[in-house]
């Protein structure tokens, strides 16, 4: 199971010329496709996000280092050069040598990067032999592009039998697992299921007090991605397995949370 609890850091602002938002205005998707940086291409990376085409001499390049965990899984450290990570600008315009990464397992995506560490858990990685891919996006989602190509890295990885569960702390079976201390501490905790495209309970707005802590905890049947807007924070659905997203609500507004692939809205975060 993957359970990830995500602190919020940052929020909603306006976009105005070379200034970033992190909130999509309603009827736009996840890549505006803005900016003047480089060239935009009229193809997609494996994702389905346009290229934006730079050249060869000083273009962002990445490189994927796996490193086995000490207690659970594995510790990746995404080397880049002329490019620099920036979390408080995504969703705004492309800027030169900027924006965050993917992370895909076997070409389906796990997590977003705004940093260049990433605890890979155990549980999140099948028994076998595997593809890990980190890829550079700029800021409006746009994938950064070599000569027509992504720029990204691939890194082989394997899980040996029984990794799943972690190394040798006796670790209970995913659905038997405690909640995250996160969620414990979370002064509201929404729980969801997405099931045939349906989201249960309906969608409705759940009400916060500025600086409260609220838990997502969804379930879909589907492998999909949970993204609140706004705060611009996500976490992995894998297929019929609970994921936690846990956050402070330290900004005031109304924020949609809802899935990547399915794009349905799971609730709206409204906070006074």
């Amino acid at each position: 199971m993957i359970t990830l609890a995500l602190v919020l850091a940052g929020g909603a602002a306006t976009g105005c010329g070379g200034r970033a938002t992190t909130h999509h205005k309603p009827g736009t998707s996840h890549e505006q496709a803005s900016g003047t940086a480089g060239t935009l291409l009229d193809v997609a990376d494996p994702a389905g996000h346009k290229l934006r085409e730079v050249p060869a001499d000083g273009a962002p390049e990445v490189r994927l280092v796996v490193r086995p965990d000490s207690e659970d899984g594995w510790n990746l450290q995404l080397a880049v050069k002329n490019f620099r990570f920036t979390p408080d600008s995504t969703g705004g315009a492309a800027l030169t040598g900027a924006g965050h990464a993917h992370l895909e397992l076997d070409g389906r995506k796990l997590a977003r990067l705004y940093g260049p560490w990433f605890h890979l858990s155990a549980a999140q990685v099948p028994e076998g032999e595997h593809t890990l891919t980190v890829r550079l996006y700029a800021d409006d989602h746009t994938a950064w592009a070599v000569s027509g190509k992504p720029v990204e890295a691939t890194a082989a990885l394997t899980a040996a039998p029984g990794a799943s569960g972690g190394h040798g702390h006796g670790s209970a079976p995913p659905s038997a697992q405690p909640d995250p201390p996160a969620s414990e501490q979370a002064d509201r905790t929404v729980t969801i299921t997405v099931r045939d495209g349906k989201v249960t309970p309906a969608p409705a707005r759940t009400e916060l007090r500025r600086g409260e802590r609220v838990a997502l905890r969804v379930t879909s049947d589907r492998a999909d991605t949970l993204h609140v807007h706004g705060y611009d924070k996500e976490v992995a659905l894998p297929a019929g397995q609970e994921a936690t997203l846990t956050l402070t609500a330290d900004r005031t507004g109304l924020f949609e949370v809802e899935t990547h692939e399915s794009r349905l809205v799971l609730t709206q975060l409204l906070v006074r």
